[in-house]
């Protein structure tokens, strides 16, 4: 009679944390030594790329990462309904908070709950040309508070 193999299991935690130390961290893109453009621990981006799942999980944690800078820089957003939140959120994440804040006219429109007007100062502005529907969709949100 045949005995059954042991079940073996890996414990992937320290796997992993053996894989973040031999591959090292790079940020930016960078070629390895294979000649392969490479990033994070050690990413092809070439042969392997970003799955939408993974690509979900990057655009989640950085989603967030944008929002609470948005608000730590803009304290009065948290107060604003979710739709109008999420327009500023839109172009913080698309510009990032910093160039947002060029957009002073539309900003104060919105903190005084003038949202038709920020709303047509968003249309005005050189990135709606850049960003085509999407500034449509977002001054729409805007203007009406319901999500597009």
């Amino acid at each position: 009679m045949a005995t059954a193999a042991p079940m073996i299991t890996l414990d992937l935690t320290k796997a992993t944390e053996q894989l973040k130390r031999d591959e090292g961290f790079r940020q930016f893109p960078y070629t390895d030594t294979k000649g392969k453009m490479t990033i994070g621990y050690g990413f092809n981006l070439f042969s392997d790329g970003l799955s939408p799942e993974e690509s979900s999980l990057v655009l989640q944690h950085r989603v967030w990462k944008r929002y609470l800078a948005l608000i730590v820089a803009l304290p009065w957003v948290k107060n604003l309904d979710e739709a109008r939140q999420g327009v500023l959120l839109n172009m913080a994440y698309n510009m990032g908070v910093n160039d947002l804040f060029t957009f002073s006219q539309t900003l104060q429109h919105v903190l005084n709950g003038e949202y038709d007007a920020a709303a047509e100062s968003m249309m005005l502005s050189l990135w709606a040309k850049e960003v085509g529907d999407r500034a449509k969709r977002l001054s729409d949100q805007m203007r009406t508070g319901e999500w597009q």
